[in-house]
């Protein structure tokens, strides 16, 4: 049995597919709300570790202060080799936890299905190398990693946001993108943020969206099945990928 631990910082970002393509592969989610309830004292009996996003900023620790205990269980996972998928807000806690810096995005928000660039390392990459050159992913954010931690390898860039994903370590990801999503849960996002009248037309179509969330799929479930099997000890790690 392959455990994951899933930390869900907002209400409106659950594990959704992700949720549903880690099940399929064989893994056992325990999910974990720290706005209601405390985090685990160690990462002990979790094989992985996985950390959605939210609509807070990744210091916002005076209106969340539990958000301090997120970044410390992150760096926790990290030194201690647990594997760790971080997503958008996550990955924003995972850098801020490893000496990277987090900043609002000089460029503006990304928002819609949109396309990511693979980098030259992602070819090497144990959970990225087997993704298309330019995946399909869901952006939804203003904030973004604007130095990456020391120790990080940069894995995806796109044209406003130079740090779309990285590697900390051997096991460690964030990345500033959703995967997560449905076609319903950005809609609902979108009725909430104010920004939305500013999009450029057919952003959030709905059929549009629907399509894209087809393409992320094709990506992006595979992608989930090798984090499982990274946390079961059944995918081979290059010996040549930077350690912590």
């Amino acid at each position: 049995m392959t455990r994951l631990l899933v930390l869900q910082p907002d209400h409106d970002d659950p594990p959704a597919r992700l949720g549903e393509w880690l099940t399929a592969a064989g893994a056992v989610l325990d999910v974990v709300k720290p706005y209601e309830q405390p985090l685990p004292d160690t990462l002990d009996g979790y094989q992985g570790v996985v950390c959605l996003g939210g609509v807070m900023g990744a210091l916002d620790d005076v209106t969340y202060p539990w958000l301090a205990d997120v970044r410390k269980l992150l760096s926790h996972a990290v030194s201690k080799r647990v594997p760790l998928l971080a997503i958008c807000l996550g990955a924003q806690l995972l850098a801020a936890a490893t000496g990277g810096q987090v900043r609002r995005g000089p460029q503006g928000p990304e928002i819609g299905v949109q396309l990511v660039a693979k980098r030259d390392a992602a070819s090497g990459d144990p959970l990225f190398s087997d993704l298309p050159w330019t995946p399909d992913v869901l952006q939804f954010h203003e904030d973004e990693v604007s130095f990456l931690p020391p120790t990080a390898v940069l894995l995806a860039s796109s044209p406003k946001c130079a740090n779309q994903a990285f590697r900390i370590g051997d096991r460690a990801y964030g990345v500033q993108f959703h995967i997560e999503t449905t076609p319903e849960l950005v809609l609902r996002w979108a009725a909430g943020y104010e920004g939305s009248a500013g999009l450029r037309p057919g952003v959030l179509d709905p059929e549009r969206l629907e399509q894209g969330h087809e393409d992320i799929r094709e990506a992006w479930q595979p992608f989930a099945e090798r984090f499982v099997r990274l946390a079961a000890g059944e995918l081979t790690i290059h010996r040549s990928l930077p350690l912590v």
